[in-house]
């Protein structure tokens, strides 16, 4: 078996969008921290907050495809097409959807405040979406990751021969 080639292949461009989303989930989390002054390891697997998760790391992989690829392949075209989905997707319904989650939880306590009978409820997630500078924010750090990922291998590719 021959060696294990990492660099200018899908698993360069699959570690980038993982490495990407998890480095926004850190962000969130360290956020948190810093704001609440405590620890919540809760929001590793939640949706919402800034920087997006999701754009960071469709972005991180639409990047790897055209910097392996190049923006002239069909690979990139799929990749870029399916990001932008996402992305809109992550701003535009979830956004909606949020917000009515948040309308619908109002409703339901003003609801139980006056009947008091009234069995507990879960309230509906509220932070489901992103504003724009959120999802522009998870953009810029899906560009960056890759960058700096396959840049490293091409020094290291110089370096060894």
């Amino acid at each position: 078996m021959g060696d294990f080639q990492f660099y200018n292949t899908g698993y360069e461009a699959l570690f980038c969008g993982l490495l990407s989303a998890s480095i926004a989930q850190l962000i969130k989390v360290i956020t948190y921290l810093c704001t609440h002054k405590k620890m919540n390891f809760k929001i590793f697997t939640t949706t919402g907050g800034m920087p997006s998760s999701h754009t960071a790391g469709v972005i991180a992989l639409s990047t790897s495809v055209a910097l392996i690829e190049g923006i002239n392949s069909m690979l990139f075209a799929v990749s870029l097409g399916f990001s932008l989905v996402i992305m809109q997707d992550a701003a535009g319904l979830r956004r909606a959807a949020g917000k009515t989650a948040a309308t619908l939880n109002r409703l339901v306590d003003e609801f139980v405040q006056k009947n008091k009978e009234v069995k507990p409820y879960e309230a509906l997630k509220e932070l489901l979406g992103h504003t724009p500078l959120e999802v522009f924010c998870g953009m810029i750090l899906g560009i960056i990751v890759p960058l700096l990922v396959h840049h490293h291998g091409a020094i290291i590719a110089f370096l060894s021969n």
